[in-house]
């Protein structure tokens, strides 16, 4: 699962990594402890004029679909499971019409140690570059707000995930990644993220289909830390979250 993660990248730096524009107003918060329905970045495209645009747009995190009666739906949404998410209700429009990037400084994950003790992992690339995870998006109207108002639409998104890699994986990175919980965030390279953002693909199981396929290989240059508990705690939110600690299989 992806239930935390990092971005605390600058504007300018998210736009030359994405390629993608950014309106005037875009407005990029920094934070070391990213939790569900808090506002994040997000890259999509779009058929503007006959032209492909690819745009940043700021969206909740926790995908409301447009049938919801209330945004409280989008809190249990942060997640899609690839292997279903165009079969569900919530996810199946958006897979073939509204997918997206999310992108990210790297992501926490908990490392069970017996019954009860775990660990928070940092998952981040080797060179610090950022990772593009495979996203879903949707706009959702609020029937408490009036038709003309500024407020009524709400752009949400999630995030899909996967089966963790098999323990005999070939790469130590996959093997490590196998151990630390039984799903991850799926991961896009460039040649992906091209083709899973493309607005003119209207089949979207034959996409979810290309990730899976090669989500591995785009994970194959992570590293993974062991950092402090702090992060456990969403009030906490600076640097020093994502500083490497002592395993806890070294005491």
């Amino acid at each position: 699962m992806c239930g935390r993660y990092v971005m605390a990248r600058a504007v300018g730096d998210l736009v030359s990594e994405c390629g993608a524009e950014a309106p005037r107003d875009f407005a990029l918060k920094e934070s070391y402890n990213v939790a569900p329905t808090d506002d994040v970045p997000i890259v999509l495209e779009r058929l503007i004029d006959g032209a492909v645009r690819r745009q940043l747009h700021i969206a909740r995190w926790g995908l409301v679909p447009r049938w919801a009666k209330e945004i409280s739906v989008g809190t249990r949404s942060f997640n899609a499971r690839i292997e279903s998410a165009a079969e569900k209700p919530t996810f199946q429009d958006s897979v073939h019409t509204r997918r997206c990037a999310v992108p990210v400084d790297g992501y926490y994950e908990w490392k069970k140690f017996g019954a009860k003790t775990k660990q928070p992992y940092f998952v981040h690339r080797g060179d610090h570059a950022p990772i593009f995870f495979a996203g879903l998006y949707g706009w959702w109207k609020d029937p408490s707000k009036a038709p003309g108002a500024g407020d009524a639409w709400l752009l949400s998104t999630t995030v899909l995930t996967a089966p963790s890699p098999p323990a005999d994986s070939g790469s130590p990175v996959l093997q490590e990644l196998a151990g630390l919980h039984d799903r991850y965030p799926v991961p896009m390279d460039t040649d992906t993220m091209n083709a899973w953002l493309d607005p003119t693909v209207r089949d979207g199981t034959q996409l979810l289909d290309m990730l899976r396929n090669r989500a591995y290989d785009a994970a194959a240059d992570w590293t993974l830390e062991p950092v402090g508990s702090a992060v456990g705690n969403v009030r906490n939110n600076s640097p020093e979250l994502i500083l490497p600690q002592p395993s806890l299989l070294d005491g």
